[in-house]
Formats: structure tokens, sequence, C-alpha cells
């Protein structure tokens, strides 16, 4: 699965990877995590692409409440095209989420040890995402949302976790965002990355959602000191 990503490239970055002209705000985060608002690229009806806020959380439009989309922050790629929640939005409502890394943890003799996993120089990518649309019963309330694709793990990094986000690049970007696009090209895309990835340990601080520091990101020292499950500092 995916719970936690990192995105930190600035926003000209952003802009020539994924080609939208939108200028929003963006400060670098580095603890990314369910039911936030993040960004997400999608073609809309002038042909473009644009950058938009969803909820991370995919509320299917047939929902009664926000509720459900602490449960869907993940679809897997398998069963897109057969889930009620989320064959529809496969169909017609395909985004990209920008993004330069992501979360996992490991079990080990000392707990569960959080591991960055990067692109193996750094660079941004987006993973392939669903969005949807939903309006709160009896009011004109009207929340966007989506859902980060998963496949199982590329070999490199198995051993950290068995599934991990689908990530694309380059061209992909254009076949995954096109409306015409046929199931065959949009499933051929939503294997694991082929590509070189970096997997690293990083601190526990990164369990507890309200740390958002970018010194997250920096690798576990090995003689650091010790922190617990929560994120609270312990000496060896």
């Amino acid at each position: 699965m995916c719970g936690r990503f990192t995105r930190t490239a600035t926003l000209e970055e952003l802009q020539r990877l994924l080609g939208f002209e939108e200028r929003p705000n963006l400060a670098p985060q580095a603890n990314i995590a369910p039911t936030q608002d993040i960004g997400i690229v999608r073609r809309e009806d002038d042909g473009k692409s644009h950058w938009r806020s969803a909820r991370w959380g995919l509320v299917p439009g047939w929902a009664k409440d926000l509720s459900i989309g602490a449960k869907m922050i993940n679809a897997r790629a398998e069963t897109l095209a057969e889930k009620p929640a989320f064959r529809t939005a496969f169909a017609r409502r395909r985004c990209l989420i920008p993004a330069d890394g992501f979360y996992e943890w490991k079990s080990e003799e000392s707990g569960k040890q959080p591991y960055r996993i990067t692109l193996s120089d750094g660079r941004p990518f987006a993973f392939a995402g669903l969005w949807e649309a939903w309006s709160e019963p009896g009011t004109k309330r009207r929340i966007e949302s989506c859902t980060i694709v998963t496949t199982e793990a590329a070999p490199a990094i198995a051993e950290i976790h068995h599934r991990m986000p689908v990530m694309l690049e380059g061209k992909a970007f254009d076949t995954w965002l096109a409306p015409e696009a046929r199931r065959e090209s949009l499933q051929a895309l939503l294997g694991p990355y082929a590509g070189e990835l970096r997997a690293y340990k990083v601190s526990k601080a990164v369990n507890k959602v309200a740390n958002d520091s970018l010194e997250l990101l920096e690798p576990l020292a090995e003689n650091a000191p010790r922190e617990d499950d929560k994120g609270q500092m312990s000496l060896i």
C-alpha cells in the first residue's frame, strides 16, 4: 500500500514535468498523509493538463458520508475495472499525483522501521491516481477526492513491503490522462516500476502525522538515538 509520501520539488520542476499552467502556492511536504488535501494533475475539457486540489481518500459519488474515504486511499491495479468504488473513475477520471518519494514500513527486530523509497536520482515523478466528485446529501457542498493506484512491489523493494504505488514517467503521463485510452493500454502501465529505485531507513518520527520537517527525508544514521513507534526520542 501507500500511506505516506513526499513532494518537495519546486513548482517550476513540476510544471516542466507535468505540463500544467496553474501556479499554486506550494511548500515542500515531507509527510503527506491520508485525508489531507493534495495536488493532482488531470486532463480537462479544454484538452490541457490542470493542477487541482483533492482530498486523499476517494469518496465515491454514491457514498453517504466522507468517512469511507479513509478506507480508500489506495486502489489495487488488479481490480480497478471491477470494484464499484473505482471502475467508473478508472474509465473516466484518471489523474496524476506528483511525488518524489513514498514511505513503507518493514518489520524488524526493533519494530516497524520506516523506509523512504525514491527514484535512484531523486527526481520527481507521479503516481497513477483516480479522482471523484462527491456531493454532500442535502447540501451544495462538493468535495473532490482521489486515490493512489497500487501494484505488486518491484523486486528491489519487495523485502520491505509486497505492494507499491504505480509510478509513472514520460510518455505514460499522456497515456494515463488521455480520455480515449483503451483499457489494455492503461492496464499495461500498472505494473511494478521497472527502473532503479533507492530505499533507505528514515527516522520513526515520520510515524506521527504532525511531523512534516524536511529532516524526515534524511537517511537514518546507524548510531543515531533510537526513536519509538510514536516518534519519541529515547537513548540506545
